[in-house]
């Protein structure tokens, strides 16, 4: 994350976004660096069944579709606001010229690209190649250990939901329901007031 203030001064405007508005379409040239200053958008890609698939969710601090901007390439997924947001948005010249100018922050930068980029790399092969309970265990351990930076011995408490895990692990809602249950009774998970702990 950028600090807002550097945003600013290297000229950041920031816009509003309606639930369900797009900020950006597949195919579209990149021309700002996005980070969200409240709010939250999913980045999704739909197959030829116009089934959807969610590359990803990013919340209030968060910055996305930077790779196409340092590619200059087009974007490989939408970005849709999921609830009304408000989001920073830096020309790509600029922000350029913000990396250049804050070596430190370039590094950032790069460090949350290679998460990104290790997060993809185990979801490939799980989504691919693994059981639906298989799948929701790694995503699950994934948040909590990378995201959250909970220790493994410590009780978590799952914030996405169920839909956001089956947008994530390619599977469908009835089938997270069903293993997540399955999950509790093997113990792997335990579940109070609808809420999902690990």
């Amino acid at each position: 994350m950028v600090d807002e203030s550097l945003l600013i001064q290297f000229g950041a405007r920031i816009v509003s976004f309606d639930k369900g508005e797009i900020l950006f379409n597949q195919g579209d040239t990149p021309r700002y660096y996005f980070q969200i200053l409240s709010g939250e958008v999913k980045m999704n890609n739909f197959n030829d069944e116009g089934k959807e698939f969610v590359q990803g969710f990013f919340t209030t601090g968060d910055s996305f579709g930077e790779p196409p901007l340092f590619l200059k390439d087009t974007y490989p997924a939408n970005a849709e606001a999921i609830v009304s947001s408000k989001v920073y948005l830096l020309s790509r010249d600029k922000f350029m010229d913000l990396l250049m100018a804050n070596p430190y922050i370039h590094l950032s930068m790069t460090t949350n690209l290679a998460r990104r980029l290790y997060y993809k790399s185990i979801m490939a092969s799980e989504i691919s190649s693994q059981e639906p309970e298989h799948r929701i265990l790694k995503l699950i351990d994934y948040f909590k250990t990378k995201i959250s930076k909970t220790p493994v011995s410590a009780k978590y408490k799952v914030e996405i939901t169920r839909q956001q895990i089956a947008d994530l692990t390619g599977l469908r809602v009835e089938t997270v329901i069903r293993a997540i249950k399955a999950l509790e009774k093997k113990g792997e998970l335990s579940i109070n007031n609808r809420k999902v702990y690990r």
